[in-house]
């Protein structure tokens, strides 16, 4: 179980329903592990993550666009691994160095494999917050409060890479509900190609602890 990343805080609506499902789990007889040294640091799957995923978001913008992040890009501090500037790196991405970061993803994938030589699933969040009210305001300027505190809008899409960066199968399933009544999910990550493992275990939890409830029509 994975119930925080380091890039990005879960709050603790989210954290209270994953100890909720963990606490089922282990109650039914499932070997639950809070920690792992085979799991790969999140931090730089998370960085290589943006940057890949901005290389493909960047190969579409308007040239001067382009040109302007290329630019910024080229005045960042090499030593500066924040996720922005993960992400200005990623939008203007050089061939060569997009070829460096798939051979990164290579040695993540064969790190994921041998975690999962021990484990059969790993549980993360979906995302760190419950439902939040929609924000039509320039993205650029977007920010995310987590249990009070305002965070880059942007980081919550690492959870969304843990998975998908290295290609492994997530199938996700409702686990809980917020106060508010919003509905709260898990993650349920797979070895690669064996996308029927984390199905598999998803319709046990459903089956144990139950699915979806369909939400009043009022």
């Amino acid at each position: 179980m994975i119930d925080s990343h380091p890039v990005i805080p879960t709050s603790v609506s989210v954290r209270t329903a994953l100890d909720g499902f963990v606490d089922k789990l282990t109650g039914a007889g499932v070997k639950v592990a809070r920690e792992s040294a085979l799991l790969p640091d999140q931090t730089a799957a998370a960085g290589l993550y943006l940057r890949m995923l901005l290389s493909v978001l960047g190969a579409s913008f308007p040239p001067e666009v382009y040109e302007e992040t290329r630019a910024a890009a080229e005045g960042l501090d090499p030593g500066d691994r924040s996720m922005e500037a993960e992400r200005r790196r990623g939008a203007a991405l050089s061939h060569r160095d997009w070829l460096l970061a798939d051979q990164e993803r290579a040695v993540l994938r064969q790190r994921w494999r041998e975690l999962f030589a021990e484990f059969d699933v790993v549980l993360a969040p979906i995302m760190p917050t419950p439902a939040f009210p929609h924000d039509q305001s320039d993205l650029p300027a977007r920010r995310i409060n987590i249990d009070g505190t305002e965070h880059d809008y942007f980081a919550q899409l690492a959870l969304a890479g843990i998975a998908t960066l290295p290609g492994l199968p997530a199938t996700v399933f409702p686990i809980g509900r917020s106060e508010e009544g919003l509905p709260i999910g898990v993650q349920a990550i797979g070895p690669m190609y064996e996308d029927r493992t984390s199905i598999r275990f998803a319709e046990l939890a459903e089956r144990h602890f139950g699915g979806f409830t369909p939400p009043p029509l009022d």
